[in-house]
């Protein structure tokens, strides 16, 4: 079906709508009259592979549409990081898929380009103003801006050159941890995201005070650049359905959620709205709740947490994963106060006895549980679970925020750590320490954190399988988003920056006859 066929049947008019081809459009930020419920979707803690939260998104998407439920998702745009990396497409799988993925997964309409090129500009703008005499006094040696690219690339995490007679060491993150992703994400209008961009910390000067992108007068042109990129992409699923999908993979090293403006036109266009966060509750999903919820001004009416019995396995033992389910169940439940429902993410190969002993814990945790074959069967697949979760959105709904804006920085982070992953106490870095300090002597405190860490274990540690408790969780790294306005809090050995596996998708990738592409999966 046409793009524009599509829309119609939401009630988008044509002229809002910036046509890319047959199958994929823009949309103008216009808000509709409807004022729909909010749907969160996030995970137990993952595997290499994912849990199956935007498959599950979609077959409930469709699977609510089929109810005659109007539903439009609002999903992140995949990142050609993990593409061609270990993890593959994002574009959800079997019958619950998006259409174009090949296009969705790749190119698409140039938002993850528009992105570096408005960063590395900035960047260039940085180096510019040195060599031109450096008239802000930027001391070289506390440079905190990097650049962006959106592939996984190792050897450029770390880089050195000179500008006249200083030496420049700084590096690349790549483009979905960038922070003017996370501004693009955050910002409401073309005015907030022009401020927001002019507020982005860059550098100190010879004196120890901040420098940011508007003393180099970057904002107009870097906002010239992702003027488009503002604006949600659409595209359907394999049953006609609606989909934004705009910006903001990576829970793990960004705060994973999609763009505020797709997630609002949804609400604003249909009765439910269906979104997702990357990696587990503890990763995207508190940052959705403590993050995108505050700048949206709007918590989910019920959240669903997505459980498969090979990624259980996977933790360990099957008790070390019900026992990781249980924790998730625990923080959604009764640290955030959500209305859940559970997704349990059925496979053929899944043993009866154990679906049914996972689907019976969740039940005497007091949640209900519905098992789902979106993979194989889509919407029909989720016709349960959208039963529950209609009946979920019409429950009461005040979510819980695991910190105050107002909380000193390691308040908050330590929030975070002890009531959210369950460690018992957090240390930090002789850097960390430093840049928390530069940090509070800026005046900030009503920023967001958001913490890097690990996507395989509720710490610091990858190998740290279950529901640990009392660790330690260690805080190495400290970056300022002041145009985000939010502090990430690098934990353990995350970087911001991936490699490519020795085994990485990009092996089976392949142009076909026609110009068909294969091995995206």
């Amino acid at each position: 079906m046409k793009i524009e066929k599509v829309a119609e049947k939401f009630n988008i008019p044509k002229k809002d709508i910036i046509v890319y081809g047959n199958n994929i459009a823009k949309v103008e930020n216009n808000a509709g009259k409807k004022k729909g419920k909010l749907v969160l979707v996030t995970a137990m803690t993952s595997n290499k592979y994912g849990v199956g939260k935007t498959t599950m998104s979609i077959g409930l998407a469709d699977a609510l549409n089929a109810e005659n439920h109007n539903t439009i998702l609002a999903l992140r745009e995949p990142s050609m990081g993990p593409v061609f990396g270990v993890k593959g497409g994002a574009t959800g799988g079997g019958k619950a898929s998006l259409t174009p993925s090949d296009e969705i997964n790749l190119h698409f309409t140039g938002d993850f380009h528009a992105i570096a090129q408005a960063n590395n500009l900035l960047a260039s703008i940085i180096d510019n103003h040195i060599f031109q005499g450096n008239a802000l006094g930027i001391d070289t040696e506390n440079i905190f801006f990097k650049r962006c690219l959106d592939v996984n690339d190792r050897s450029l995490r770390n880089i050195t050159y000179k500008i006249g007679s200083s030496t420049i060491k700084t590096g690349f993150n790549i483009t979905a941890a960038s922070e003017v992703m996370a501004v693009l994400c955050l910002s409401e209008s073309i005015k907030d995201l022009k401020k927001n961009l002019g507020n982005i910390l860059v550098a100190k000067n010879v004196h120890g005070e901040a420098v940011y992108a508007r003393d180099l007068h970057a904002e107009e042109a870097m906002t010239v650049l992702l003027k488009d990129a503002f604006k949600p992409n659409i595209v359907q699923t394999l049953d006609g359905n609606l989909a934004l999908v705009h910006l903001g993979p990576f829970a793990n090293i960004a705060h994973g959620c999609n763009s505020v403006v797709a997630t609002k036109y949804a609400l604003s266009h249909a009765d439910y709205c269906v979104t997702e966060a990357g990696f587990g509750s503890d990763l995207g999903g508190e940052k959705f709740l403590d993050i995108t919820d505050r700048v949206l001004k709007k918590t989910p009416d019920a959240v669903v947490l997505v459980v498969a019995l090979n990624v259980i396995h996977e933790q360990g033992s099957l008790q070390a994963g019900f026992d990781n389910v249980k924790k998730h169940i625990h923080n959604l439940k009764d640290v955030f106060n959500a209305n859940v429902v559970v997704a349990i993410n059925k496979r053929k190969t899944d043993d009866k006895n154990e679906i049914a002993q996972l689907k019976k814990m969740c039940e005497d945790l007091g949640v209900q549980a519905s098992i789902c074959e979106a993979y194989d069967k889509g919407g029909k697949g989720c016709l349960a679970l959208a039963h529950m979760v209609a009946d979920a959105c019409d429950k009461k709904s005040s979510i819980n925020f695991t910190y105050e804006l107002k909380d000193e920085i390691k308040s908050k982070i330590e929030s975070v750590a002890k009531k959210v992953y369950g460690a018992g106490s957090v240390s930090y870095s002789e850097l960390a320490e430093e840049k928390i300090a530069f940090a509070n002597s800026l005046g900030i405190k009503d920023f967001f954190v958001n913490i890097a860490k690990t996507q395989f274990s509720f710490s610091d540690k990858q190998d740290l399988l279950g529901a640990p408790e009392n660790f330690e969780f260690k805080i190495t790294d400290i970056e300022i988003r002041s145009g985000a306005k939010m502090i990430v809090a690098i934990a353990g050995n995350m970087l911001l920056m991936p490699g490519l596996a020795k085994k990485s998708n990009y092996n089976n990738i392949k142009i076909a006859e026609r110009g068909k592409i294969e091995g995206i999966f």
